[in-house]
């Protein structure tokens, strides 16, 4: 193969227009453009997304099985062997590793099913280089990757400990300047993979590009059959790999889809170290059903000159100089993990650095953080980038094998501590700090209510007043977009920012607003966006915005925008009542107004309380309804559906108040979902092929009717997509890929960082940590999830739907989208957790560490400051109305003290909740004096001082 030269400034205009009409997307993968395109489709009219692999997928090859010629010779058969805990396979032409399995499994790490496809010429495997040199001094980079070279090499004789040797220089032009030799070998029980790069010039050589692809089998497509995997078999066979770029400590992760063990670690073999991860492009275009191979970069610095150069890096490129006849080596270890719990335990027993960071890597400034770091060697020195940006401060915790500092954040925005041991590695680890969490939350509010704010009496759409979608590139409202939900107030990209408007007052009720949201109700939502009479009242449409070619008085279609896809709905499908997804996001706004009115007297205006529960209810009965004839009149209820955790709130409400037929036939409607999911191995589906989000919803009904191990399923399911890593990004970053396509500005597949699958699985996450406190891994993802939504949120408070994770980008996306869902996530389940590590000492997620002995005392710093989990008793406690001042605990008598803050205009009482969550505690709590109960809590009069109320524990 001839290699590819690289201009010191890419020639973006020489890139092929796109079709007018045709191209969705175009993006830089590894260098090479690869592209998207939107087919033009109807769905019928119970679907907005249905089928997205045929409605918005990548630019597709023939998957036919005839075709290119193989560039995998298979015909040779392959080696066997095994390591203490895999067993692999390697062709014997070319030495490329195609099975990576658990010795005694039939599973595979690797798509070793999908080799009848991905034999062909393009493909990547675990094998192959990516390089980009060039002469000292120069300013052009030439390219050469194995992956796109004739799979010619030179098999060598084995050394002690080596599997197979090869020399990749017949592949090699013979004018590159860089000689290659591949080794597969065990060392120290763990298999290796690692490459010797020799300079066979006669100059020093710069090599600014070094990428290593890691492929493992997360085709949810299943490529030779030409059809997506059934949610068992993706489940059972597939896998999905989370990076952590920490330099000379980074790794990658590869779990299960089904959450189950084994799961796998790929770390630096000697000075390899994790700079960049970058997509490849391949024959087989990323899609729903198909994230895309990614590579390992070791050195960045010729992609962040070129193809990534309008990007903040993870982490400062670097190349390094080999000097003529020098040989510089790089490697990578495979670490097996008993399971996913296991794999902190995997990284110490492979001698790697473990960092955990307290109550994650998103840093509240009024909030001390914690870091703790577990390694052989003393630390040299830690530093902030930039400077100044987090003050670190070190304590010495109640391990020795532990080394920790005290964290403060001090300027907003994205940082990065570069740690460095006494043997010389270096470890980034990266943090965003943010503005204390009610002024986030307040923030928020202030844009939602002024900036989005849409007032428009003429508007033919009907859509004035509203809080509408909002494009911080133009910092405007989008009352125009061909994807027509966006600006419609429905689906989750056009209802997201009126949903997050619904939580902002839950969490901080704000009389001004209020009122606002109370107009947007009457005037829009009932009557408009939800049918107000007729056969379809309580329905609600797909979307108030829509395109026609009928005339408008006043309004013209922006020209430059493309109306001739699917996405642009005539008026007929705009008013279709059919996709479920819709509903959840009415019975928020409904819920949101009762639960203000009923806790907060005379700060709702426009109706009673009774209202809009009543209209809450109306609106499940009617999603979960059936016509005449037996057919379900919305479509995708027998899903989980986003946000349907509201759902659950709803009724307790309802048997709260008493409304008990009401519950009942609620519950009974449930109760039928529930059954069915119980039925099924993995209970949960959507419109999507996987999905990340309906899991929210099917495991509290489990837990709910008492379908303990579907619920557990539901549990692991979500463990297997959603990381705990020493990065704010993935830390807690629920997997979603492809929701920029339906709500973003930039559309594309790509990871989302804190997207709203984030703030939706930290609900079932953090309530099966309340059920098994001694879980502390269940409250780092779930708190990150929990914590992620609020990173979304600039200083000026514009929330963005998601952070693109791209090395040519790594920035937020400039539209609102659908960010509502993930701040809803994060309203229904942010608190203070207060837990003590056998190794850490009492740590608090979310609250600051007063003192600790003899009685700990803690003053809750979350957003609402309304819940507060202490886990040593797994007691919960939680207000409907009021807040937490400070919490104090005797662990030598268990007797609590809570103290709430003083009343305000429109919260005269607390409401107060206590509960024992664990099934195995011990001992349960009451207050120590008689207090009123109201609906279940404990009515508690407030004051323009702090009020005490003192709880001792009974055993059970």
């Amino acid at each position: 193969m001839k290699p590819m030269q690289v201009q010191s400034e890419p020639n973006r205009s020489s890139l092929p227009e796109a079709p007018k009409g045709k191209w969705l997307t175009s993006l830089w993968f590894g260098g090479c453009l690869a592209a998207t395109w939107l087919t033009a489709q109807t769905p019928d009219n119970t679907a907005t997304h249905a089928n997205p692999a045929a409605n918005i997928s990548a630019s597709r090859p023939d998957h036919s099985t005839a075709g290119p010629p193989m560039a995998l010779d298979l015909q040779q058969g392959w080696l066997q062997t095994n390591t203490a805990d895999l067993e692999l396979r390697l062709t014997k032409a070319g030495q490329i590793l195609i099975s990576l399995r658990p010795r005694g499994s039939t599973f595979d790490f690797l798509p070793s099913d999908q080799l009848e496809f991905r034999a062909r010429p393009g493909f990547h495997h675990w094998c192959d280089i990516i390089l980009r040199v060039r002469p000292a001094g120069e300013s052009n980079w030439t390219e050469w990757s194995s992956a796109r070279a004739a799979r010619v090499v030179h098999a060598l004789e084995s050394s002690p400990g080596a599997i197979a040797v090869a020399d990749l220089d017949p592949s090699l032009p013979s004018d590159f300047p860089v000689s290659i030799r591949r080794t597969w070998a065990v060392d120290q029980g763990h298999l290796v993979l690692r490459f010797d790069l020799r300079n066979r010039a006669n100059e020093t050589v710069e090599i600014g590009g070094l990428a290593l692809p890691a492929v493992f089998n997360n085709l949810i497509h299943n490529f030779v059959t030409r059809r997506a995997r059934s949610l068992e078999e993706t489940h059972e066979t597939c896998v999905f790999f989370d990076p952590y770029p920490g330099c000379d400590a980074g790794y990658v992760q590869v779990t299960r889809l089904n959450g189950e063990g084994p799961a796998l670690l790929v770390i630096p073999w000697g000075q390899t170290s994790f700079e960049a991860w970058q997509p490849l492009r391949e024959p087989a275009r990323p899609m729903q059903t198909f994230e895309g191979t990614f590579a390992w970069t070791v050195h960045s610095r010729a992609w962040t000159e070129q193809e990534w150069s309008p990007a903040e890096p993870w982490n400062p490129p670097t190349s390094i100089m080999l000097a003529p006849g020098e040989t510089r080596s790089y490697g990578l270890r495979f670490v097996p993990a008993g399971d996913i719990r296991d794999l902190d335990a995997a990284l110490m027993r492979a001698g790697r650095p473990v960092a955990v960071g307290v109550p994650g890597y998103i840093l509240p400034m009024d909030l001390e953080g914690q870091l703790f770091l577990h390694y052989g060697q003393k630390v040299r020195e830690i530093k902030a980038d930039p400077p100044g940006a987090i003050e670190v401060i070190p304590f010495q915790p109640p391990s020795a094998g532990w080394q920790a500092w005290r964290l403060k954040g001090r300027h907003w925005g994205r940082a990065r501590l570069t740690v460095t041991y006494d043997d010389g590695l270096r470890q980034t680890i990266h943090y965003y700090v943010i503005k204390p969490m009610p002024d986030v939350v307040a923030d928020l509010g202030r844009f939602l209510f002024t900036r989005q704010w849409f007032e428009d009496a003429n508007d033919p759409f009907g859509r004035s007043p509203s809080v509408m979608s909002y494009d911080r590139e133009t910092d405007r409202i989008l009352t125009q977009e061909n994807r027509v939900w966006i600006a419609g107030l429905s689906d989750e990209g056009g209802a997201g920012s009126w949903i997050a408007a619904a939580c902002k007052l839950f969490a901080q009720p704000d009389p001004d607003q209020v009122q606002k949201f109370e107009r947007f109700v009457n005037e829009v939502l009932w009557g408009r966006l939800q049918y107000s009479e007729g056969d379809l009242q309580y329905g609600v449409r797909k979307s108030l915005f829509y395109y026609t070619t009928n005339d408008i008085p006043g309004f013209t279609y922006d020209p430059a925008l493309d109306w001739r896809s699917w996405t642009s709905w005539s008026e007929q499908e705009a008013r279709s009542v059919g996709r479920g997804y819709n509903y959840p996001h009415v019975v928020i706004a409904y819920w949101t107004l009762y639960r203000l009115a009923r806790y907060h007297p005379g700060l709702v205006q426009s109706h009673p309380w009774e209202w809009f529960l009543d209209q809450a209810w109306q609106t499940v009965m009617f999603l979960t309804s059936r016509t005449p004839e037996g057919r379900a009149r919305v479509g995708y209820v027998n899903w989980g559906l986003m946000q349907g955790s509201v759902f659950v709130e709803l009724l307790r409400d309802l048997q709260r108040e008493g409304w008990a037929d009401k519950a009942n036939a609620m519950e009974q409607r449930m109760r039928q979902r529930a059954e069915r999911w119980a039925r099924q191995p993995y209970p949960f589906g959507s419109e999507m092929a996987w999905d990340s989000t309906g899991q929210e919803e099917v495991y509290l009904w489990c837990k709910y009717f008492g379908f303990d191990r579907q619920a557990r399923t539901t549990l692991q399911a979500i463990l297997g997509y959603m990381p705990t890593l020493p990065h704010w990004g993935y830390n807690g970053s629920a997997r979603r890929y492809w929701d920029f396509l339906y709500a973003g500005k930039i559309r594309r597949i790509e990871r989302q960082l804190h997207h709203y699958g984030s703030g939706l699985n930290a609900i079932p996450v953090l309530h099966a940590y309340r059920e098994h406190p001694a879980d502390l891994y269940l409250l780092r993802v779930g708190y990150g999830g929990a914590l992620g939504p609020l990173s979304n949120v600039d200083p000026e408070g514009f929330a963005s739907a998601a952070f693109h994770s791209f090395p040519d980008s790594l920035r937020w996306d400039p539209y609102t989208g659908d960010y509502g869902l993930n701040f809803f996530g994060h309203v229904m389940t942010i608190g203070t957790y207060v837990a003590r590590h056998p190794d850490w000492g009492w740590i608090a997620f979310g609250g600051e560490i007063l003192a600790s002995e003899p009685v700990l005392r803690v003053r809750p710093r979350d957003s609402l400051r309304q819940r507060f989990f202490l886990a040593p008793e797994a007691l919960w406690l939680t207000l409907d109305a009021g807040r937490f001042d400070t919490v104090e605990y005797d662990p030598g008598n268990g007797r609590v003290r809570i103290a709430l803050a003083p009343a305000e205009p429109f919260t005269p009482a607390a409401h107060l909740r206590i509960e024992t969550t664990a099934p195995g505690a011990t001992r349960r709590y009451q207050p120590a004096t008689a207090l009123p109960v109201v609906r279940g809590a404990f009515q508690i009069s407030l004051s323009k001082d702090v009020t005490q109320i003192d709880l001792i524990p009974e055993d059970r």
